[in-house]
């Protein structure tokens, strides 16, 4: 015997299903005899989708692997180990997060300053970060970021009041543009920087490859013109573009910060549609900014108002049916927050899990949205 259905009831289905994604009937919505799993997991979010990700500690507990699953994150990342790495200490902290339910899909690798510098004892470097790249390989981990400063600039930050008292991250190179060299640094050219940095892709690049691993080398941020002398090869949009021409491989990309690109003066979709169709984009960073002077002088904000426009930004993500993950990363300093200290000393304004809680679900909100209309 068919159930009776009432006319508000059937009008409701109807527009339910005027509004579905394809695929979806009004006899398959949620709550009908005819329903099916998959009408309950209703975006079809999968293998050639984004994947929301939040950072997280190597030695994190059960309890912090819980939140993170409650807020619906499947995926993380964290800082790598000193290198060298080794298989097995790459594949237990893989197994540990996997117990949780949490898919470690890119870990940051550091610790080779002669490298950057180019100076004597590089060489040992470059192997260990040779040898960590095929460790993460055997392992499985995907991505490893890595980042190539000459200095940060990160004593530009400053907190500043946002929209009801909340905490914001503000720059400015006025503060600090007369900076001088640091000893252990010393003062480098773009020259110099370029000349190193191509030394190093082109002895990893090959093993990446091999091990089908792909690097992302974060942006400068801040992209200052000049970090305490120093000159900053990816802090324009014609240095992310130069690092990709080095070695052409798709090992060799770049994390896609569309908060940086706005601080650089650029428009985030048409940079992210140059490195997408390349297939250059091996991690995203989704935050937004609002800017006074490109390079020089803004304020990261959050997500919902800044300049960018950030489903226009995902809606291009999803168009190129990019796979790996997004990290809505920066949180806001919120009053729930205001116990827990900020991520380093040097990013005041910044918050903790309940401003990641916001992010996460804007972005997520974003992304389904930009998978159903694609």
């Amino acid at each position: 015997m068919r159930p009776t259905i009432s006319r508000r009831r059937l009008m409701q289905a109807i527009g339910a299903a005027a509004f579905a994604p394809s695929g979806i009937a009004a006899g398959m919505l949620p709550g009908t005899e005819s329903e099916s799993p998959s009408a309950v997991g209703w975006c079809p979010e999968g293998p050639d989708t984004p994947k929301l990700s939040l950072g997280i500690d190597p030695r994190a507990d059960a309890t912090l692997m819980r939140r993170y699953k409650e807020i619906g994150i499947d995926h993380v990342l964290m800082g790598g180990p000193r290198i060298p790495w080794e298989e097995s200490q790459i594949s237990s902290i893989l197994a540990r997060f996997k117990s949780g339910g949490l898919a470690v899909g890119n870990m940051m690798i550091g610790g080779f300053p002669k490298t950057i510098y180019g100076r004597p004892g590089r060489d040992e470097e470059i192997e260990k970060v040779r040898n960590s790249i095929r460790a993460a390989g055997r392992a499985g981990l995907p991505v490893i970021e890595y980042n190539f400063y000459a200095h940060r600039l990160v004593e530009g930050y400053y907190e500043k009041p946002g929209r009801g008292g909340a905490g914001m991250t503000a720059f400015d190179y006025d503060r600090v543009k007369d900076l001088p060299p640091l000893p252990e640094e010393g003062a480098h050219t773009n020259e110099e920087m370029w000349k190193n940095i191509s030394y190093f892709l082109k002895a990893v690049i090959p093993v990446a490859e091999e091990s089908n691993v792909r690097l992302a080398l974060h942006p400068n941020d801040p992209p200052a013109p000049l970090s305490r002398g120093s000159q900053q090869i990816m802090g324009t949009l014609d240095g992310w573009k130069h690092l990709i021409e080095i070695v052409p491989s798709k090992a060799n990309g770049i994390t896609f910060d569309c908060g940086v690109t706005r601080e650089l003066g650029q428009d985030p979709v048409e940079v992210c549609r140059y490195f997408g169709t390349r297939d250059r984009i091996n991690h995203v960073h989704f935050r937004n900014v609002r800017v006074e002077v490109p390079h020089e002088k803004y304020s990261e904000v959050f997500p919902d108002n800044g300049q960018n426009n950030m489903f226009a930004v995902m809606k291009e993500l999803v168009r190129q049916k990019y796979p790996r993950q997004i990290f809505p990363e920066h949180p806001r300093r919120l009053d729930a927050d205001r116990e827990l200290a900020a991520r380093a000393p040097y990013y005041p304004g910044g918050g903790g899990y309940i401003g990641y809680v916001y992010n996460v679900a804007y972005a997520r909100a974003m992304m389904q949205a930009a998978i159903v209309s694609s």
